[in-house]
Formats: C-alpha cells, sequence, structure tokens
C-alpha cells in the first residue's frame, strides 16, 4: 500500500466513523437517563477530538508529498 492510498483509506474510515458516531446523539435522550447521556456526549466530544487529530496529522502528510520534491529521478 503506498502513502496515498493509505491515507485515503485512513480518511475514507474516519468519514464512516463521523457519520456513525452522528447517529448517536440524536438517540441519546430517548434513553431518559441524563447521566448516560451526559457522559456519551462527553465520549462522543472526546472521540470526535481525537479523530480530528488523525485527520489533521494525515493532512499534514498528504501536504508534505506534495510540497516534497520528487527524489524518484535521481
Amino acid at each position: 500500500m503506498t502513502r496515498p492510498e493509505a491515507i485515503q483509506q485512513i480518511r475514507d474510515a474516519a468519514k464512516a466513523i463521523a457519520l456513525q458516531m452522528m447517529k448517536i446523539h440524536p438517540a441519546l435522550p430517548h434513553l431518559k437517563d441524563e447521566e448516560t447521556q451526559k457522559d456519551s456526549l462527553k465520549a462522543l466530544h472526546e472521540m470526535t477530538v481525537h479523530l480530528e487529530t488523525i485527520k489533521k496529522k494525515i493532512g499534514r502528510l498528504e501536504r508534505q508529498e506534495t510540497t516534497e520534491p520528487d527524489t524518484t529521478l535521481l
């Protein structure tokens, strides 16, 4: 697997995870348990922060790749 393929795979997985996480939020009030809702929202926020960290890191790698000189010709 090449770096661009790995970046795309990670990006696709992060998008799928985010879409699934968005399904959790609207369902929480229906549990009718404030503590569970509060703790779940906190965990969702933390997971979102971590997911965004991954996306930023792969974005940096991707930008590095486009700015690095092509050394394959040497």
